[in-house]
């Protein structure tokens, strides 16, 4: 009763940072899910990063409406830059991060900052979906599966120990953080790189407790016109921040010095976004074939990839890729984008992969490549039932 009652006298304050840049089009409906928020104890900083439309214009507009937010116009220094700027800027006990081409699920606030008044942690991580649209087609939104298994248990007070496999979970903007832990740890976001969020969320899980929820508190809107960061995965720019950030991640990963957090971050949070880049091959530059081996290469021996959590046919391309078989990957890639579907093939006796012989010559494919783990193995045929005296075969 004392507590619910200290709870409801506190009512803590949240700082939002919302960095802008290129996306007007969007931000009206980016701020205007902060003002429809249930929690209304929040200030935000717009962030302009030197946008070239009118997205500073846009932000000033509603800081004229509403004296919660205000503005600051910096010179573009990209994402991280621009979060570090507002971070300075913004004040509260809790701290949030807002994209401008997306929105906040009405009770996004409420709901992080009473599980974080509730326990006490450092840090909440909630899901989030996604949504796709497309000029003339319906609009669709879909939790991503990985999403729904990293929160489908609701964790409170825990620590990377508990739960390593959430170090996939990289999002900056389905967190809230309380300021005092973000100050006391020196975080920042990476700073002119893309992919920003994975080594400075990392630094996060290894440094304090956190809960884990299933609630969803965020929508992510995926661009028709691929125009976001996450969608410029076949220039080699690209490429050379990813592999930059996953070795920036790792590093923390390694000194953190645990022997089953560093497994799990190798093996099952790192290799995630893997295929989407194996996807570029096809059609890929010299250079940045020769970026994807020397990246991959730093990461992982060639033997590891088969204890990654790709599945068997990427973890093919993965070998081939290692071993500079870029033809093979080539024909690889095309035959597994062109089946349309996300499963694979199995042999009759249900171990190894099938790839048909005109993809690839089954003689020059080691045996270890194809091999399929336990959990991969299809089941067992159920056994038949007896038949009753009398009742025909």
């Amino acid at each position: 009763m004392k507590k619910a009652l200290l709870r409801r006298l506190r009512r803590p304050t949240v700082g939002v940072v919302v960095p802008a840049w290129g996306t007007e089009q969007y931000l009206s409906a980016c701020l205007d899910s902060l003002i429809a928020q249930t929690w209304t104890r929040w200030t935000a900083v717009v962030v302009d990063d030197g946008s070239p439309d009118r997205c500073g214009e846009i932000a000033e507009e509603y800081a004229a409406r509403d004296s919660r937010i205000t503005v600051l116009h910096v010179q573009n220094g990209g994402l991280g830059r621009a979060r570090n700027r507002g971070t300075i800027k913004v004040s509260g006990d809790y701290l949030a991060y807002l994209d401008s081409d997306d929105v906040f699920e009405p009770t996004a606030l409420a709901d992080m900052v009473a599980t974080l008044e509730e326990t006490g942690s450092d840090f909440v991580t909630a899901s989030l979906v996604q949504v796709f649209s497309a000029p003339g087609q319906p609009e669709r939104v879909a939790e991503p599966d990985w999403l729904v298994r990293l929160h489908g248990e609701v964790r409170h007070g825990i620590r990377i120990e508990d739960h390593p496999e959430i170090l996939g979970d990289v999002f900056a903007v389905n967190k809230l953080f309380r300021r005092s832990f973000w100050d006391e740890h020196g975080i920042r976001w990476a700073d002119g790189v893309r992919y920003e969020d994975q080594p400075t969320t990392t630094r996060a899980y290894l440094a304090g407790t956190f809960d884990v929820i299933d609630k969803v508190v965020y929508r992510w809107q995926i661009r028709s016109d691929g125009s976001s960061i996450t969608q410029q995965r076949a220039s080699l720019a690209d490429l050379v921040d990813r592999w930059k950030t996953k070795r920036m991640a790792y590093d923390l990963v390694l000194a953190h010095d645990h022997w089953e957090v560093t497994r799990l971050f190798r093996d099952w949070v790192m290799p995630g976004d893997m295929p989407s880049y194996y996807s570029s091959i096809p059609g890929c530059s010299d250079d940045w074939w020769e970026e994807l081996r020397r990246g991959q290469l730093s990461l992982w021996e060639p033997e590891q990839v088969h204890w990654s959590c790709l599945t068997p046919d990427w973890r093919v391309c993965a070998a081939l890729v290692a071993e500079d078989r870029r033809d093979d990957a080539v024909a690889l890639v095309d035959h597994i984008l062109g089946r349309g579907d996300a499963g694979w093939e199995r042999n009759e006796d249900g171990t190894l992969l099938s790839i048909p012989a005109d993809v690839l010559d089954p003689a020059g494919i080691p045996t270890q490549w194809l091999q399929l783990r336990d959990y991969e193995m299809p089941p067992p045929p159920a056994p038949l039932e007896p038949l009753e005296a009398g009742e025909p075969a």
